[in-house]
């Protein structure tokens, strides 16, 4: 028995799963929603120790244990939360969990608040999509039918339509009487004034 058959160098690599653009931008965001969620809970503890310490006077911080996580985020909620992100493009999650931070860092809120905080902000992305998406839509509209009204609108007739002539008799009428009309290029019709 060889030694390479104990050790997994000669098999191909694997390939990453073929996930769809939609379940990483669930997974991801989601992932900064629990990393968030323990981050809160971190400080939150500290908090709550510096008010310990303040109280007491004494730091009794290096013999309490803490559990790995007491605060989680109950199964409905999830995958209301899950649901929500399935909505968000790809393009959108890097801009929705920088948006998620600042908010993290400038209201630093109780590990409870966060979910709701994350909640706000998926709303606020879809609202953000959908604007855009009915913005685009009434684009194409108008370029549908800005196309067919240039149409008519370029079409013109061979005819030289003078809306000027009136029966007002002016100064310039009576000296362009006594020149001679131009001759037209065989390609026009020549129209003449009759009066």
């Amino acid at each position: 028995m060889s030694l390479a058959s104990w050790f997994r160098w000669n098999e191909p690599p694997s390939r990453i799963s073929q996930r769809s653009p939609t379940e990483m931008v669930v997974e991801t965001l989601m992932m900064e929603l629990n990393w968030q969620t323990k981050q809160a809970e971190k400080q939150q503890r500290e908090r709550e120790n510096e008010y310990r310490k303040i109280k007491t006077g004494v730091d009794y911080g290096w013999l309490v244990s803490y559990p790995k996580q007491s605060y989680d985020i109950s199964p409905g909620e999830r995958l209301q939360l899950e649901d929500m992100c399935t909505k968000i493009h790809p393009s959108y999650c890097g801009p929705v969990i920088l948006r998620f931070r600042q908010l993290i860092a400038e209201y630093e809120p109780e590990v409870q608040e966060v979910s709701r905080l994350f909640r706000s902000v998926l709303q606020e992305a879809a609202e953000k999509i959908k604007e855009e998406e009915e913005a685009k839509k009434l684009a194409r509209q108008w370029n549908t039918k800005n196309k067919t009204s240039l149409s008519l609108t370029t079409f013109k007739s061979r005819s030289r339509i003078s809306p000027f002539i009136s029966d007002i008799k002016t100064i310039s009428e009576d000296v362009e009487r006594g020149t001679q009309p131009t001759r037209r290029v065989w390609s026009m019709p020549e129209f003449r004034n009759a009066k």
